[in-house]
């Protein structure tokens, strides 16, 4: 069975695996997804993440709670196959008022909304972490 959209199944893989309380959840590898799970770690909402490499290759990603609740308190999937949102560096969208994060697929590769105002770059919104 294909996965129609990969971002999507990734989010809501995290979303349920806080929602449950499980310390790790394991998904399909991609490039993508580990430039995600990268930007995830280096912003402090998960602990860590590991490539198993076996038959096929899987991506780890370990959960990160604090007293009890996950860190990660809303993750949201904005673009998809169908509608693509894209925005220019001055139209780049601030979550929480800059509490949380967007992370943005530039000609430079993914990073955060911070980083790619920093830069002067646009792209498309890929999805919101609070």
């Amino acid at each position: 069975m294909s996965i129609q959209n990969p971002v999507a199944d990734m989010v809501t893989r995290i979303r349920n695996g806080q929602l449950s309380f499980k310390s790790k959840i394991i998904m399909q590898y991609s490039k993508f997804k580990k430039s995600i799970a990268e930007i995830l770690k280096n912003e402090g909402y998960i602990k860590n993440y590991s490539i198993i490499k076996n038959n096929n290759t899987l991506l780890e990603i370990n959960l990160k709670y604090f007293k009890g609740k996950g860190v990660i308190e809303k993750i949201q999937c904005i673009s998809r196959p169908g509608l693509r949102i894209y925005k220019k560096k001055r139209n780049l969208p601030k979550v929480i008022s800059g509490l949380g994060i967007a992370i943005i697929s530039t000609s430079k590769g993914l990073m955060t909304d911070y980083y790619a105002r920093h830069y002067g770059l646009g792209g498309e919104v890929i999805c919101y972490v609070s």
